[in-house]
């Protein structure tokens, strides 16, 4: 899926995998996210035997009609104020789509997965 934008010059695909990517790279920017939890636990694994940060992990693009929809699967940090956490990550992500891609997005949805210690 992708979703299009159009301008005076033509049009724009841009791909949810892209959308995710940025997304994802937002998130990890936020205070109290220390990690995101995998939703396609085989992709992801080889991904990681690889070596490579996939920021994507654990984001999923929805598209309805035409608004889009953000799911996130996200791990916290022991000791943080979980709502708060929750609250700027959704800023940041509707923030940085603005920004980046010039996209709007009428809702970031936020399931915590886990708790994490961090030294």
């Amino acid at each position: 899926m992708s979703i299009e934008l159009k301008n005076d010059y033509g049009k724009i695909d841009i791909t949810n995998d892209v959308i995710a990517q940025v997304v994802g790279e937002a998130a990890i920017e936020c205070y109290g996210i220390v990690g995101m939890a995998s939703r396609h636990q085989i992709r992801d694994g080889l991904t990681d035997i690889l070596g490579k940060e996939n920021y994507a992990k654990g984001v999923i693009v929805r598209t309805i009609g035409d608004e889009t929809h953000i799911d996130m699967y996200v791990i916290v940090g022991y000791g943080t104020k979980i709502s708060e956490v929750a609250y700027q990550v959704q800023s940041k992500v509707m923030y940085t789509l603005k920004k980046t891609l010039s996209l709007t997005v009428d809702s970031v949805n936020i399931f915590v997965q886990g708790v994490r210690v961090t030294s």
